[in-house]
């Protein structure tokens, strides 16, 4: 499940303007949005295993 996550956001993250049609001045706050949330993921994953 770890991997398909980690799959997921590099697919986003490197073509998510390609596949999602955001536009080009959009696409900087997107990315960030995108890593924030996957750190705040794997810090929040870490803290519920123990």
């Amino acid at each position: 499940m770890v991997g398909l996550a980690a799959a997921m956001f590099v697919g986003l993250f490197a073509f998510g303007q390609e596949l999602m049609g955001w536009n080009r001045g959009s696409n900087e706050e997107v990315q960030l949005a995108l890593f924030i949330t996957f750190i705040l993921g794997i810090i929040c994953g870490y803290k519920t295993k123990g």
